[in-house]
């Protein structure tokens, strides 16, 4: 019986999986401008952006650190031309994981180590706890300090503003909307 429970777990978060993922694809910079506006601003849209899910997988399948729920790595150029990688991971939970900075402490510096390449990691999490916020990750022993801090969205921070993302044009201001009355 335990095995079908966790198969159905496995199908709901696939069905929920399915639409960001979507969603995230077709609107990237629209994405960004939501979530991340000071990443979106930085970024010469007009050169395009490229998913790179080849390059993620070679670091993805390396590192065997749990379910990854929704993850992306994209490459954009910054608005001095120069080309930049933007990982983004979204979780959608209904509780928190404490290996989350982990993972994202892992994929940064593994992308970074594998492609020789500044990484900006983004994290949206859709958990109800508004305590939970996992926005770094990192150690230091004998004067050596190894750390990552990243922005961090948490979608239950708009629960207090559903009339305005009703009424905003962004699809993700509706995808955030839909994912609050639905919780």
């Amino acid at each position: 019986m335990a095995a079908v429970g966790e198969g159905m777990i496995e199908a709901l978060s696939d069905d929920l999986d399915t639409p960001w993922k979507d969603a995230v694809e077709h609107h990237f910079p629209e994405f960004l401008a939501f979530y991340f506006p000071a990443a979106h601003a930085g970024i010469d849209w007009t050169r395009g952006h490229r998913f790179l899910d080849q390059e993620l997988a070679q670091v993805v399948k390396d590192a065997a650190l749990g379910k990854r729920v929704l993850d992306k790595l994209v490459a954009v150029h910054r608005l001095d031309g120069s080309e930049d990688w933007v990982y983004v991971h979204i979780e959608i939970q209904g509780g928190h994981d404490t290996h989350f900075a982990r993972r994202m402490f892992t994929y940064n510096y593994r992308l970074f180590d594998r492609y020789d390449r500044p990484i900006a990691s983004l994290a949206v999490l859709a958990d109800d706890s508004a305590s939970w916020r996992p926005g770094n990750f990192g150690f230091s022993l004998f004067g050596c300090r190894h750390w990552l801090e990243y922005p961090l969205v948490k979608l239950i921070d708009f629960a207090d503003r559903l009339d305005a993302l009703l009424e905003d044009a962004n699809p993700f201001a509706i995808v955030t909307a839909a994912h609050l009355l639905t919780r």
